[in-house]
Protein backbone atom coordinates (compact mmCIF):
# COMPACT_ATOMS: atom_id res chain seq x y z
CA UNK A 1 0.00 0.00 0.00
CA UNK A 2 1.27 3.82 -1.21
CA UNK A 3 1.85 6.30 1.99
CA UNK A 4 2.77 8.60 -0.81
CA UNK A 5 -0.37 9.73 -1.29
CA UNK A 6 -0.88 13.62 0.22
CA UNK A 7 -3.91 15.83 0.13
CA UNK A 8 -2.54 19.50 1.34
CA UNK A 9 -5.40 22.10 3.28
CA UNK A 10 -3.97 25.60 3.01
CA UNK A 11 -4.60 29.10 3.71
CA UNK A 12 -2.21 30.04 1.39
CA UNK A 13 -0.17 32.53 2.88
CA UNK A 14 3.83 33.35 1.93
CA UNK A 15 4.83 30.01 4.31
CA UNK A 16 2.23 28.25 3.27
CA UNK A 17 3.49 29.07 -0.71
CA UNK A 18 6.48 27.85 0.12
CA UNK A 19 5.34 24.63 2.32
CA UNK A 20 3.35 23.60 -0.89
CA UNK A 21 6.51 24.33 -3.14
CA UNK A 22 8.42 21.76 -0.85
CA UNK A 23 5.79 19.35 -1.60
CA UNK A 24 5.59 19.94 -5.42
CA UNK A 25 9.05 19.44 -5.72
CA UNK A 26 9.04 15.90 -4.28
CA UNK A 27 9.27 13.38 -7.51
CA UNK A 28 8.22 10.61 -5.17
CA UNK A 29 5.00 11.66 -3.54
CA UNK A 30 1.42 12.04 -5.52
CA UNK A 31 -0.55 15.29 -4.39
CA UNK A 32 -4.14 14.22 -4.97
CA UNK A 33 -5.48 17.38 -4.06
CA UNK A 34 -5.02 20.83 -3.01
CA UNK A 35 -7.75 22.37 -0.64
CA UNK A 36 -8.55 25.70 -0.01
CA UNK A 37 -10.07 27.83 2.59
CA UNK A 38 -10.17 30.96 4.51
CA UNK A 39 -7.60 31.73 7.19
CA UNK A 40 -4.41 34.34 6.48
CA UNK A 41 -6.49 35.86 3.94
CA UNK A 42 -10.57 35.10 2.10
CA UNK A 43 -10.41 32.14 0.40
CA UNK A 44 -11.01 33.91 -3.12
CA UNK A 45 -7.38 35.16 -2.72
CA UNK A 46 -6.39 31.61 -1.18
CA UNK A 47 -7.17 29.96 -5.18
CA UNK A 48 -5.63 32.49 -6.91
CA UNK A 49 -1.99 32.08 -4.18
CA UNK A 50 -2.31 28.34 -4.99
CA UNK A 51 -2.72 28.95 -8.45
CA UNK A 52 0.73 31.04 -8.67
CA UNK A 53 2.71 28.73 -6.81
CA UNK A 54 1.51 25.82 -9.50
CA UNK A 55 2.67 28.27 -12.09
CA UNK A 56 5.54 28.56 -10.37
CA UNK A 57 6.47 25.01 -9.90
CA UNK A 58 5.00 24.14 -13.32
CA UNK A 59 2.84 21.65 -12.26
CA UNK A 60 -0.91 21.12 -14.68
CA UNK A 61 -1.56 18.14 -12.87
CA UNK A 62 -2.83 19.06 -9.37
CA UNK A 63 -6.38 19.81 -8.79
CA UNK A 64 -7.74 22.63 -6.31
CA UNK A 65 -11.04 22.72 -4.55
CA UNK A 66 -12.19 25.90 -2.51
CA UNK A 67 -13.28 24.77 0.94
CA UNK A 68 -14.56 27.04 3.73
CA UNK A 69 -15.40 30.71 3.25
CA UNK A 70 -15.59 31.36 6.89
CA UNK A 71 -15.08 29.58 10.33
CA UNK A 72 -17.40 27.43 11.67
CA UNK A 73 -18.94 29.72 14.60
CA UNK A 74 -16.97 33.08 14.61
CA UNK A 75 -16.60 35.77 12.27
CA UNK A 76 -13.67 36.22 10.37
CA UNK A 77 -11.57 38.78 10.90
CA UNK A 78 -8.59 39.91 8.50
CA UNK A 79 -5.65 40.17 10.77
CA UNK A 80 -2.15 39.15 8.84
CA UNK A 81 -2.11 41.64 6.26
CA UNK A 82 1.17 43.00 8.27
CA UNK A 83 2.86 40.12 8.05
CA UNK A 84 1.41 38.26 4.52
CA UNK A 85 0.94 41.26 2.56
CA UNK A 86 -2.77 42.63 0.89
CA UNK A 87 -2.63 39.82 -1.33
CA UNK A 88 -1.63 37.34 1.10
CA UNK A 89 1.67 36.33 -0.82
CA UNK A 90 3.68 39.06 0.31
CA UNK A 91 2.69 41.72 -2.39
CA UNK A 92 4.48 40.09 -5.36
CA UNK A 93 4.68 42.59 -7.30
CA UNK A 94 5.69 40.49 -10.39
CA UNK A 95 2.49 38.11 -10.18
CA UNK A 96 1.62 37.22 -13.60
CA UNK A 97 -2.10 36.41 -14.42
CA UNK A 98 -3.34 32.58 -13.80
CA UNK A 99 -5.77 30.68 -16.31
CA UNK A 100 -6.14 28.25 -13.60
CA UNK A 101 -9.88 27.65 -12.24
CA UNK A 102 -11.21 25.36 -8.60
CA UNK A 103 -13.11 22.22 -9.57
CA UNK A 104 -16.54 21.98 -8.99
CA UNK A 105 -16.68 20.14 -5.79
CA UNK A 106 -17.00 21.39 -2.61
CA UNK A 107 -13.25 20.92 -1.08
CA UNK A 108 -15.04 19.28 2.22
CA UNK A 109 -16.33 16.81 -0.13
CA UNK A 110 -13.48 15.79 -2.24
CA UNK A 111 -12.08 15.03 1.64
CA UNK A 112 -13.88 12.75 2.02
CA UNK A 113 -14.36 10.90 -1.29
CA UNK A 114 -10.38 11.03 -1.34
CA UNK A 115 -10.43 8.71 1.83
CA UNK A 116 -13.13 6.92 0.60
CA UNK A 117 -10.84 6.13 -2.54
CA UNK A 118 -7.49 5.35 -0.70
CA UNK A 119 -8.89 4.53 2.94
CA UNK A 120 -5.32 4.01 5.00
CA UNK A 121 -2.85 5.91 2.19
CA UNK A 122 -3.90 9.64 2.41
CA UNK A 123 -0.95 12.18 4.27
CA UNK A 124 -3.36 15.08 5.14
CA UNK A 125 -1.25 18.07 5.84
CA UNK A 126 -3.55 20.90 7.80
CA UNK A 127 -1.45 24.26 7.03
CA UNK A 128 -4.50 26.61 8.25
CA UNK A 129 -7.21 26.29 10.56
CA UNK A 130 -8.79 23.30 10.73
CA UNK A 131 -12.44 24.26 9.53
CA UNK A 132 -12.40 22.04 6.09
CA UNK A 133 -11.45 18.89 8.71
CA UNK A 134 -14.13 20.05 10.80
CA UNK A 135 -16.82 19.54 8.36
CA UNK A 136 -15.94 16.36 6.50
CA UNK A 137 -15.54 14.80 10.23
CA UNK A 138 -19.06 15.54 10.67
CA UNK A 139 -19.86 14.25 7.39
CA UNK A 140 -18.58 11.01 7.53
CA UNK A 141 -17.57 10.13 11.68
CA UNK A 142 -15.40 7.74 10.15
CA UNK A 143 -12.82 9.70 8.39
CA UNK A 144 -10.23 10.01 10.53
CA UNK A 145 -9.72 6.32 10.61
CA UNK A 146 -9.34 6.34 6.47
CA UNK A 147 -6.83 8.61 7.15
CA UNK A 148 -3.09 7.09 7.04
CA UNK A 149 -1.79 10.66 9.02
CA UNK A 150 -2.90 13.73 9.81
CA UNK A 151 0.26 16.43 10.09
CA UNK A 152 -0.94 20.19 10.91
CA UNK A 153 0.68 23.40 11.86
CA UNK A 154 -0.60 24.61 14.74
CA UNK A 155 -1.20 25.49 18.38
CA UNK A 156 0.97 26.69 21.50
CA UNK A 157 2.31 24.01 23.83
CA UNK A 158 3.42 26.70 26.62
CA UNK A 159 0.79 29.01 25.98
CA UNK A 160 3.33 31.32 23.82
CA UNK A 161 1.04 32.21 21.43
CA UNK A 162 1.26 34.78 18.26
CA UNK A 163 -2.82 36.43 18.16
CA UNK A 164 -4.58 39.19 19.92
CA UNK A 165 -4.96 35.97 22.76
CA UNK A 166 -1.68 35.82 23.79
CA UNK A 167 -1.72 31.70 24.85
CA UNK A 168 -3.22 31.11 21.05
CA UNK A 169 -1.64 29.87 18.00
CA UNK A 170 -3.14 31.36 14.43
CA UNK A 171 -4.42 28.59 12.82
CA UNK A 172 -5.95 27.46 16.03
CA UNK A 173 -6.98 31.00 17.90
CA UNK A 174 -8.90 31.16 13.95
CA UNK A 175 -11.50 28.44 14.50
CA UNK A 176 -11.23 26.85 17.80
CA UNK A 177 -14.57 24.74 17.24
CA UNK A 178 -12.97 23.18 14.00
CA UNK A 179 -9.67 22.41 16.03
CA UNK A 180 -11.79 20.90 18.80
CA UNK A 181 -13.56 18.74 16.15
CA UNK A 182 -10.59 17.70 14.99
CA UNK A 183 -8.43 16.85 17.48
CA UNK A 184 -11.36 15.12 19.28
CA UNK A 185 -11.21 12.82 16.68
CA UNK A 186 -8.17 11.74 15.03
CA UNK A 187 -5.97 9.73 17.79
CA UNK A 188 -2.33 10.06 16.35
CA UNK A 189 -2.32 13.88 14.61
CA UNK A 190 1.22 15.41 15.05
CA UNK A 191 1.36 18.64 16.19
CA UNK A 192 4.01 21.49 14.74
CA UNK A 193 3.37 23.63 17.49
CA UNK A 194 4.25 27.99 17.50
CA UNK A 195 7.02 27.19 20.01
CA UNK A 196 8.96 24.52 18.24
CA UNK A 197 8.46 27.08 15.21
CA UNK A 198 10.27 29.67 17.41
CA UNK A 199 13.00 26.83 18.40
CA UNK A 200 13.96 25.50 14.13
CA UNK A 201 15.03 28.84 12.71
CA UNK A 202 16.95 28.76 9.72
CA UNK A 203 20.08 30.15 10.43
CA UNK A 204 19.94 33.61 8.57
CA UNK A 205 23.35 31.88 6.60
CA UNK A 206 21.60 29.45 5.44
CA UNK A 207 18.89 31.42 4.25
CA UNK A 208 20.78 33.63 2.29
CA UNK A 209 22.88 30.65 0.76
CA UNK A 210 19.32 29.75 -0.69
CA UNK A 211 18.77 33.59 -2.31
CA UNK A 212 21.88 32.72 -4.33
CA UNK A 213 20.12 30.01 -6.28
CA UNK A 214 19.07 30.81 -9.74
CA UNK A 215 16.07 30.35 -11.40
CA UNK A 216 12.52 31.59 -11.20
CA UNK A 217 11.74 29.49 -8.16
CA UNK A 218 14.12 31.01 -6.80
CA UNK A 219 12.79 34.33 -7.56
CA UNK A 220 9.71 33.80 -6.41
CA UNK A 221 10.69 32.51 -3.10
CA UNK A 222 13.25 35.91 -2.55
CA UNK A 223 10.28 38.23 -3.48
CA UNK A 224 7.34 36.54 -1.55
CA UNK A 225 9.90 36.84 1.52
CA UNK A 226 11.09 40.29 1.05
CA UNK A 227 7.76 41.88 2.90
CA UNK A 228 7.98 39.66 5.92
CA UNK A 229 11.50 39.52 6.58
CA UNK A 230 12.11 43.20 6.01
CA UNK A 231 14.41 44.07 8.50
CA UNK A 232 14.72 40.63 10.15
CA UNK A 233 17.53 38.42 10.94
CA UNK A 234 15.23 35.21 11.49
CA UNK A 235 13.97 33.19 9.14
CA UNK A 236 11.30 31.20 10.62
CA UNK A 237 9.59 27.94 9.21
CA UNK A 238 5.97 27.28 10.50
CA UNK A 239 4.11 25.58 7.52
CA UNK A 240 6.97 24.25 5.84
CA UNK A 241 8.11 22.48 9.31
CA UNK A 242 4.81 20.84 8.59
CA UNK A 243 5.07 20.07 5.44
CA UNK A 244 8.65 18.45 6.38
CA UNK A 245 7.81 16.03 8.73
CA UNK A 246 4.52 15.06 6.40
CA UNK A 247 7.33 14.59 3.97
CA UNK A 248 10.02 12.87 5.77
CA UNK A 249 8.99 11.47 9.43
CA UNK A 250 12.52 10.45 9.96
CA UNK A 251 13.58 14.18 10.48
CA UNK A 252 11.81 14.19 13.86
CA UNK A 253 14.31 13.91 16.93
CA UNK A 254 11.76 13.83 19.58
CA UNK A 255 8.62 14.01 20.36
CA UNK A 256 5.60 13.13 22.97
CA UNK A 257 2.13 11.77 23.48
CA UNK A 258 -0.29 13.77 24.75
CA UNK A 259 -3.92 14.57 25.26
CA UNK A 260 -4.63 17.68 23.94
CA UNK A 261 -7.62 20.21 23.70
CA UNK A 262 -8.98 23.02 22.37
CA UNK A 263 -10.42 25.74 24.77
CA UNK A 264 -13.32 27.74 23.68
CA UNK A 265 -14.91 29.96 26.13
CA UNK A 266 -11.91 31.52 27.76
CA UNK A 267 -11.56 35.79 27.47
CA UNK A 268 -8.12 35.80 27.66
CA UNK A 269 -7.32 31.90 26.26
CA UNK A 270 -9.84 31.02 23.78
CA UNK A 271 -8.38 29.23 21.07
CA UNK A 272 -5.50 28.00 23.35
CA UNK A 273 -4.49 24.38 23.28
CA UNK A 274 -4.39 22.70 26.74
CA UNK A 275 -1.88 19.87 27.17
CA UNK A 276 -2.81 17.29 29.83
CA UNK A 277 0.75 16.78 30.55
CA UNK A 278 0.01 14.59 33.23
CA UNK A 279 -2.78 12.28 32.44
CA UNK A 280 -4.96 13.86 34.72
CA UNK A 281 -8.32 13.37 32.76
CA UNK A 282 -7.71 9.67 31.57
CA UNK A 283 -8.25 9.97 28.43
CA UNK A 284 -6.35 8.32 25.13
CA UNK A 285 -3.17 10.68 23.86
CA UNK A 286 -4.37 12.00 20.58
CA UNK A 287 -1.36 14.17 19.41
CA UNK A 288 2.29 13.60 18.48
CA UNK A 289 3.78 16.76 19.91
CA UNK A 290 6.66 16.85 18.10
CA UNK A 291 9.59 18.67 19.89
CA UNK A 292 12.38 18.53 18.18
CA UNK A 293 13.83 18.74 14.43
CA UNK A 294 16.85 18.15 12.05
CA UNK A 295 17.05 21.77 10.91
CA UNK A 296 19.67 20.25 8.47
CA UNK A 297 17.56 17.99 6.95
CA UNK A 298 14.71 21.21 6.44
CA UNK A 299 17.48 23.26 4.46
CA UNK A 300 18.33 20.17 2.16
CA UNK A 301 14.72 20.31 0.74
CA UNK A 302 14.78 23.85 0.89
CA UNK A 303 17.70 23.59 -1.66
CA UNK A 304 15.68 20.50 -3.49
CA UNK A 305 12.67 22.89 -3.97
CA UNK A 306 14.74 25.71 -5.41
CA UNK A 307 17.10 24.07 -7.67
CA UNK A 308 15.79 24.91 -11.09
Amino acid sequence: MSNKRFVIDTDAGVDDAHALMMALAQPDIQVEAITTLTGNIEVQQVNRNVFTVLDVMQRDDIPVYQGADRPLVRAWRWETEAFHGSDGLGDWPQRPPSSRRVEPEHAVATLIRLANTYPGELNLVALGPLTNLALAVRLDPDLPKKIRRLVFMGGAVTARGNTAIPAAEFNIYCDPEAAHIVLDAFSGAAMISWEVTLEHPLPWEWYQELLKLPGPKAQFFKATNERILAGQSTYLLPDPLAMAVALCPEIVLQSDHHRVMVELHGTLTRGQTVIDYANKDRLPQNVEVIRRIDIEKIYQLFRQMLTP
